[in-house]
């Protein structure tokens, strides 16, 4: 059996290889490695993907987020409201723009925003609202848009872990995940269902005026080049991450199938186990596994987790503190009681691994190794 990876990016990479090559050659022999032809042409495929207005390429999906806030116009002070068990990367960016991050409980079974956390949350000082698309799914984003709408609140969609999938509407329209707030972001980091071979990241609007401050913002504030009209910062995606992300895009939803396939043959396996809760698909989102996560609930997550490790299966705990006790983001009046579902999920949260590549015989491997370990 081959080593088992939690992500195999090479496997990936070796399936495509040619096309890959092909695709670094083309930029070196253009040498257009900053905005070249390649970037314009990835971004003209990924709203043709998405179905949106704009995408704005930028160099990270934590830029991204700033990025979108920025173009805002949100002002210190104003309030943002995100969940508490998701990457610090969605809050970090809150916090270093002076805005006041608030950190909202997540459902217990999908892991996305809470809805009745996020109505109490609102208040006259809110602004925007970030919703984080938590392993592969969307959250509830009509009651999200609905609330937004009534109380005028900007929407961010964090969708890095959840680039494909697409949400359904009650009257049933289907729009992906990433379209349908104000201003939607990802990440190309490359263990990312889409992911590039360095940093990268984007941002997607329909609306166009957002989307000419957008792209302002991450090329330095200007309008047109040595015209400044905002305060804007350096984030761009490089020519040759836009060329491989060309080049991966056509395999996206091959990719997200392939995903999906592996964990419906993890639920088969675990289903009469009863201290082991598999991942939840919410009626009104599909789900693309960026990652597969479980719930252990006898308390023995963390001899699972060291069981796994000296079975030589890679496996991880995303995540094991919630947001609200870190010491960068504590709040200083928290109460513990608004973050239950959070607070028992780092506690039960284990992720397997997770990728293109899986093969029959590792996913036998894996299931059979947890079963052995729990019945």
């Amino acid at each position: 059996m081959k080593k088992i990876q939690m992500v195999d990016l090479k496997s990936q990479y070796l399936d495509i290889k040619e096309d890959i090559d092909y695709s670094i050659q083309q930029v070196l022999d253009h040498t257009s490695f900053i905005n070249g032809p390649q970037v314009t042409t990835f971004k003209k495929n990924l709203e043709d993907y998405l179905q949106v207005k704009h995408v704005i390429p930028c160099g990270n999906g934590t830029d991204a987020l700033q990025i979108s806030l920025m173009a805002l116009g949100l002002r210190p002070g104003d309030e943002v409201i995100t969940v508490d068990f998701t990457f610090a990367a969605t809050v970090e960016v809150i916090k270093l723009l002076g805005l006041t991050p608030v950190l909202i409980d997540v459902e217990i079974d999908s892991f996305n925003m809470n809805i009745s956390a996020l109505e109490r949350a609102i208040t006259p000082n809110t602004k925007a609202i970030v919703p984080v698309h938590l392993f592969g799914q969307c959250a509830n984003m009509e009651a999200i848009l609905n609330l937004a709408k009534k109380h005028r609140i900007h929407v961010i969609e964090d969708t890095a872990q959840a680039l494909g999938a697409e949400y359904i509407f009650e009257d049933g329209t289907t729009k992906k995940a990433g379209t349908m707030g104000t201003i939607g972001t990802t990440s190309f980091f490359p263990s990312k269902n889409l992911g590039c071979y360095g940093d990268g990241g984007a941002m997607f609007t329909n609306d166009d005026e957002l989307a000419v401050k957008l792209k302002g913002i991450s090329n330095h504030g200007m309008s047109q080049k040595y015209y400044y009209d905002v305060v804007g910062i350096n984030s761009r995606l490089d020519s040759i991450q836009a060329n491989i992300l060309n080049t991966k895009l056509p395999y996206l939803n091959i990719y997200n199938k392939k995903r999906q396939q592996a964990a419906t043959f993890y639920n088969r396996a675990f289903t009469d186990i009863d201290s082991l809760i598999t991942p939840t698909t919410s009626t009104f989102s599909n789900h693309v596994f960026h990652q597969y996560t479980l719930r252990i609930t006898n308390g023995k997550r963390d001899e699972l987790h060291e069981y796994l490790k000296s079975q030589n299966i890679p496996n991880a705990i995303y995540y094991p503190v919630p947001l609200h006790t870190q010491k960068a983001y504590a709040q200083e009046y928290r109460d513990e009681g608004n973050y239950i579902n959070t607070n028992t999920l780092v506690q039960q949260v284990i992720s397997l691994p997770m990728h293109t590549a899986l093969e029959l015989e590792q996913l036998e491997f894996i299931t059979k190794t947890i079963l052995t370990y729990l019945k």
